[in-house]
C-alpha cells in the first residue's frame, strides 16, 4: 500500500482482474447436486422407469424385492437438475402406484454439455440485466 499510488478503487480493479485470471488459468470446473433416488414400483413397469432415469442422466445403483408382493425397489443416482418433473412422469407412467424418495448424496462434476448450457444462460442473463 502506498498513499500517493493506491486507492480502494485500484485494489477493486486489481482484484478483479486477478479473479478473472486466475479462473482462466484455474481449470475452474461446474458442479451438480446428485441425490439418491429410490422408487418403488410394480414389476412389470420396471423397463420403463430405467428407461426414463437413464434419460435423466441417472446412474441405477440397483434394484431389490420389496416386502409388497409384484414391487421392485430400484436405486440410482440422478442429478437434481433432472428431477423438476419427475412425480408427474412416474405417476403417469405406473398410473398411479410407483412412489419415491429423493435425497441429497453429494456433488459432482457436470458434463461439458450441461455446464457449456450453464455459462451461455449465465452469459446471456447478465447481457440482459
Amino acid at each position: 500500500y502506498h498513499d500517493v499510488d493506491s486507492s480502494e478503487m485500484s485494489f477493486k480493479l486489481a482484484a478483479n482482474l486477478a479473479f478473472k485470471e486466475g479462473m482462466r488459468q484455474g481449470n475452474a470446473v461446474l458442479l451438480e447436486p446428485i441425490g439418491s433416488l429410490k422408487v418403488v414400483i410394480p414389476d412389470n413397469m420396471m423397463g420403463d422407469i430405467i428407461g426414463d432415469l437413464n434419460k435423466r442422466r441417472g446412474r441405477i445403483m440397483g434394484t431389490d424385492q420389496t416386502d409388497r408382493k409384484g414391487y421392485t425397489v430400484v436405486a440410482a443416482e440422478v442429478p437434481l437438475a433432472e428431477m423438476g418433473t419427475y412425480a408427474i412422469q412416474l405417476r403417469a407412467m405406473t398410473q398411479g402406484r410407483g412412489s419415491y424418495s429423493f435425497d441429497f448424496e453429494r456433488y459432482d462434476e457436470s458434463p461439458a454439455e450441461v455446464a457449456q448450457k450453464v455459462i451461455a444462460e449465465t452469459k446471456k442473463s447478465q447481457e440482459e440485466g
